[in-house]
């Protein structure tokens, strides 16, 4: 249950759908495994998994959606040899080269030959609607996976006014700064771990671990027009994260002393459990991104299309 990457998302309008409401338009899309010969399907299913009954679970008016991902894994040197003995046999027995379209052709012929029996790889994307806090976030170290949950959300409800964050001053500038002017906000501390670009497409890269962040070792390279596109910071002795120069946090660790405050529900109700680390969880993410945009001199980018599919 405990999110482990961030990417997060503003509503550009208040998010009016309630509880009934998400799972009336989510049930009507849920997941259902791929046809022999599909290559994919994306569709949503019962928010706690195995533990729940419904696509939409709600905690402290935070809505948790769980949205399933299936793709046929073909490996591309077998469609690449399959494809160059199509060709070749055709070429030998007309005496010619093969067309464009003729190529096309027989790759799609041979991955619809192959599908039958492709293995699967299957994702889950977790991510909650906090309608308080005008968020949606979601649980992945990938933009790309981010977007195909919020096109798959907004292809469901028909509209998903939503946006990312920009600062006024560039993410990466004000990173920098932290380390060279020490200026972090009360409630962060630096930790051990950075990733430091030179200019330009091919300057160096320094990625340096459990490293004082305030060391003059990192001043050096500082000094040298280097900047920080990633840093390793702690919030409110709750949690640990990577921030990167998108504004995505990856390896968020909750701190067991946070995580310990559910510690006296019964295990054998594995409902409520569930159910309140959700909602501790949530409650310190809403407040831990409020704390981190305020880090930032904050607008909004322009929203994303919301007809998009």
């Amino acid at each position: 249950m405990w999110f482990k990457n961030l990417y997060f998302f503003a509503f550009t309008r208040p998010f009016q759908w309630s509880e009934e409401d998400l799972e009336k338009h989510l049930s009507e899309h849920l997941f259902t495994p791929c046809a022999s010969t599909e290559v994919s399907h994306f569709g949503w299913v019962n928010a706690l998994g195995k533990h729940g009954n419904s696509v939409v679970h709600t905690a402290n008016g935070n809505h948790l959606l769980c949205a399933r991902k299936e793709e046929k894994i073909l490996p591309a040197p077998v469609v690449k040899d399959m494809l160059e003995e199509k060709i070749a046999q055709l070429e030998n027995e007309q005496s010619r080269k093969a067309t464009k379209k003729e190529k096309e052709q027989f790759k799609e012929d041979i991955i619809f030959e192959l599908l039958p029996r492709a293995f699967s790889r299957v994702t889950d994307t977790h991510a909650y609607i906090s309608p308080a806090s005008n968020l949606i976030v979601i649980n992945t170290s990938s933009r790309g996976k981010a977007e195909d949950f919020l096109a798959l959300l907004r292809k469901v409800l028909g509209t998903l006014p939503v946006t990312g964050f920009s600062p006024e001053t560039a993410p990466d500038e004000i990173m920098t700064d932290w380390l060279t002017e020490h200026n972090l906000g009360s409630q962060f501390n630096l930790g051990m771990e950075a990733e430091l670009h030179a200019l330009g497409d091919d300057g160096a890269v320094v990625r340096v671990k459990n490293q004082d962040l305030t060391s003059e070792e990192i001043k050096m390279h500082l000094d040298a027009e280097k900047y920080a596109v990633k840093i390793a910071l702690e919030w409110d002795e709750s949690l640990s994260f990577i921030l990167c120069d998108d504004l995505a946090i990856k390896r968020l660790k909750f701190f067991d002393v946070l995580q310990e405050q559910n510690d006296d529900i019964d295990s054998d109700d594995v409902i409520a459990r569930l159910d309140a680390d959700f909602a501790l969880m949530t409650g310190e993410i809403n407040r831990f991104i409020g704390d981190l945009l305020a880090e930032f001199s904050m607008k909004t980018t322009d929203p994303l299309e919301e007809n998009q599919d």
